[in-house]
């Protein structure tokens, strides 16, 4: 029977510090490091029994602490000096184990001899086989993988002591729940288990009846669902393509990290693309791309290299990045726990939080249930204008030039004093120049709205997912890189995808630009064959970016991109993809002929006119030769 501690409310917690907890010197240190001086609801909660051996169920959303309420007391439990793995934590995707594998390790980073090894699908098994020949203590990789070196035998678990599975749900949800008892098989029979789920189904209890030993069961229920920090919002789709909303709510609102969340991988590649075109740094982040891409992105999104990630809930899973302002729902989640999950990536230790959902007049029902999911009432928004739009655009190039004159401008301080003792030019005229040259052709502001020319596609559904190679209207954001305009300073570079490759010019000028760290604006022309592509990049590239560009995936395949003698002939005609030989004519008799189907009265009458023809042939033959 499972001893139960539920709390109904988390503020009615009274508050515990961690320096209250038996946690060693170094784990001490460490959380100390972090900043943190008071454990969440779920910490203070699980962390005792853990410590004590007692098997747990901890159930509790997305953005409530699980990773450190698991991870702290385990690394207490630890024996650095035993180099086979003694902790194995279970995660359904790659983001959320290296999520997970970044936290031990940070969380452990002051234990002499403490390794973690991290083993997930879409990565190369040479350093997971060379991590795991050295030596870990802690495992942390998702079912599939796990099971893959356990039958290999590059991953013993006789000596392990505890057995994490995070997101347990989430692995239901996604099929691995065979897997995961399966490695549970696997495992010691006196070794701790520790389950945590956001949701608890019926298949995940019995997993818990089955494996766990009497556990302690705590259960985090917040006064909502969702972060008190959070607005949350919505806009119905109407008048305006929801590409147009996104960008101009990217760019009307204070914006900082901002992940959009679409139903598909395709979405989210023609979402990203969508954005670009508008002039907005984003990426797609789906299971179709390179887990070293993947990471690479999500790195760029916590630097704040890139300013948006459009990505599926299950790529997304496990995303921590505290730097995410807002949250769009492009497309409505499929029920009120995705919803949950997808804004709790917002309004994360302490900060304010922005949760928008795109929604049309037929969804109200599921904003109604998201509603009393969450037990907070939904807004109704405004979408910004041009003129918020234009405000941003001021403030944002503004923080720019504020920022670049606090650095060393000596050098072109005197450039700029012989300009001005040599021309008759006004300073701020001077300077206005100066920043229209740093900004490039985009221009900064936009002009004033004019009315917005729907298709008739976009009459019958306001859901105006236009392509994002389509012509624009004039009320559309201006574009960036891709587009035909006059390449004659640049270098032609072949790339190895293609169109049989799935390959789409957002995903060309997405990669390029945030691997070599350039403007969109600055990738000219591009054209996709079937195998390959040609683009036009800023010529002179330093040989460091020609290697990098060598290297970058786009549709799975690395570009190995060759520079042109010569710019390609876009003029020229194309041939089309054809099957080799000739396609044999077709005919009733010959296609019946094949058919495994009953005869019909049809196919007996072929048949009979077969036999008749046949007979035919055989006479006339007869009578030449008697001739």
């Amino acid at each position: 029977m499972a001893s139960e501690h539920n709390s109904a409310d988390e503020s009615a917690q009274d508050d515990t510090l961690f320096n209250q907890l038996a946690l060693p010197e170094a784990v001490q240190r460490a959380v100390a490091d972090r900043g943190y001086t008071v454990a969440t609801p779920i910490q203070a909660a699980i962390i005792p029994p853990i410590l004590e051996g007692h098997d747990v169920i901890g159930q509790a959303q997305t953005g409530t602490g699980k990773t450190a309420a698991f991870a702290l007391p385990l690394l207490a439990k630890l024996d650095p000096s035993q180099k086979t793995p003694q902790v194995l934590v279970l995660a359904p995707t790659r983001e959320l184990a290296g999520q997970v594998a970044e936290a031990c390790q940070d969380y452990g980073k002051h234990m002499k001899g403490m390794k973690i090894a991290a083993v997930y699908g879409g990565a190369g098994y040479g350093e997971q086989l060379a991590n795991l020949r050295r030596g870990a203590q802690i495992i942390v990789g998702t079912p599939g993988r796990v099971i893959d070196h356990v039958k290999r035998g590059s991953l013993d678990l006789k000596d392990l002591r505890c057995l994490v599975l995070d997101e347990a749900d989430e692995m239901l949800r996604m099929g691995f729940i065979e897997d995961v008892e399966w490695v549970l098989s696997q495992t010691p029979e006196q070794r701790q288990v520790a389950l945590f789920s956001a949701t608890m189904p019926r298949e995940i209890r019995k997993i818990a009846s089955r494996y766990l030993n009497d556990p302690t069961e705590i259960n985090i229920a917040a006064k909502t669902a969702t972060a008190s920090t959070v607005r949350a919002r919505y806009w119905y789709v109407r008048g305006i393509n929801k590409y147009d909303a996104c960008a101009r709510v990217i760019e009307g609102e204070e914006t900082d990290g901002v992940i959009v969340f679409t139903r598909t991988k395709h979405g989210s590649v023609e979402v990203a693309e969508g954005l670009q075109q508008r002039g907005i740094s984003a990426s797609a982040l789906n299971g179709d791309m390179a887990q070293a891409q993947r990471e690479r992105t999500v790195n760029q999104l916590k630097s704040g290299k890139l300013k948006v990630l459009v990505a599926t809930d299950v790529a997304a899973r496990g995303l921590d990045v505290e730097r995410i302002s807002h949250v769009i729902n492009f497309d409505i989640p499929d029920n009120s726990e995705t919803y949950v999950h997808r804004i709790g990536r917002t309004g994360r230790a302490g900060r304010s939080g922005e949760a928008i959902l795109f929604i049309h007049p037929r969804d109200k029902r599921s904003l109604r249930d998201i509603e009393r999911r969450t037990g907070q009432v939904i807004e109704e928004m405004i979408l910004p204008d041009i003129k918020d739009i234009n405000k941003q655009r001021i403030a944002a190039f503004g923080e720019k030039v504020v920022k670049a004159a606090e650095g060393n401008l000596k050098e072109h301080e005197k450039i700029v004093a012989d300009i001005l003792e040599q021309h008759d030019i006004d300073p701020i005229q001077l300077s206005a120049a100066l920043a229209s040259m740093v900004h490039g052709d985009r221009p900064l502001l936009l002009r004033a709205e004019a009315p917005q020319k729907l298709s008739k596609a976009h009459h019958h559904d306001n859901t105006s997912h236009r392509e994002p190679g389509q012509r624009r209207g004039r009320d559309d954001f201006n574009s960036g890189g891709g587009n035909r305009h006059d390449d004659s300073d640049k270098d032609y570079y072949r790339l190895d995808v293609g169109k049989v490759h799935g390959t789409r010019p957002g995903m060309i000028v997405g990669a390029i630009a945030n691997e070599l760290d350039i403007s969109g604006r600055d990738i000219g022309h591009i054209e996709i064959h079937h195998a390959y592509t040609t683009v036009a990049l800023p010529n002179n590239l330093p040989a460091e970016l020609k290697q990098a560009l060598r290297r970058i995936f786009v549709s799975s395949r690395p570009l190995k991109a060759e520079l042109l003698e010569s710019p390609p002939n876009h003029n020229a005609p194309r041939h089309k993809h054809t099957h080799k030989g000739k396609a044999k004519p077709y005919t009733k008799e010959k296609n019946y002929a094949k058919s495994k189907k009953p005869k019909n009265r049809a196919g007996r009458a072929i048949d009979r006119e077969r036999k008749r023809n046949s007979g035919k042939k055989a006479h006339r033959g007869k009578s030449a030769h008697a001739d």
